[in-house]
């Protein structure tokens, strides 16, 4: 699972997700890409997740990139505990995901087979997401 190897802090306030992603919304690196069209914080499980599907789609061709990583520290207090004493203990981390943000980006696979798996990803995502095409992609190849 993703998570960072060291941090500064154990623990992190929530912080508020206003507004647009200001960076990472463009494609970078494939042809194809996944875009948020929605703001979540998605945990490390579900990048994971994600990723099985579109590997197992694109039986190991091609390429993928995932250009969301999860560095936020979640916390949980344990179940029927009284208030007070202290924050949870970190539980997992979670990737801020804000709309606009690419998610997943794909290459050297057809079209076709690149929407498909990019759409499986997208099932496996707690929030709506948009497949897109780099604007100078080739349809005739």
């Amino acid at each position: 699972m993703l998570q960072p190897k060291k941090s500064k802090f154990r623990r992190q306030q929530k912080g508020r997700m206003k507004g647009n992603a200001q960076r990472g919304s463009e494609i970078a690196f494939g042809s194809f890409g996944i875009k948020a069209l929605e703001s979540a914080w998605i945990t490390g499980r579900q990048i994971e997740a994600a990723r099985i599907a579109v590997t197992r789609k694109m039986q190991r061709q091609g390429q993928i990139w995932i250009r969301i990583f999860p560095d936020k520290p979640v916390t949980s207090k344990p179940a029927e505990v009284r208030m007070g004493k202290g924050k949870g203990a970190p539980e997992g981390f979670v990737a801020r995901v804000t709309p606009g943000r690419i998610l997943f980006e794909a290459e050297g696979v057809p079209f076709d087979l690149a929407q498909e798996a990019l759409r499986l990803a997208a099932q496996k995502l707690p929030i709506k997401t948009k497949f897109i095409v780099r604007h100078d992609y080739d349809y005739n190849k």
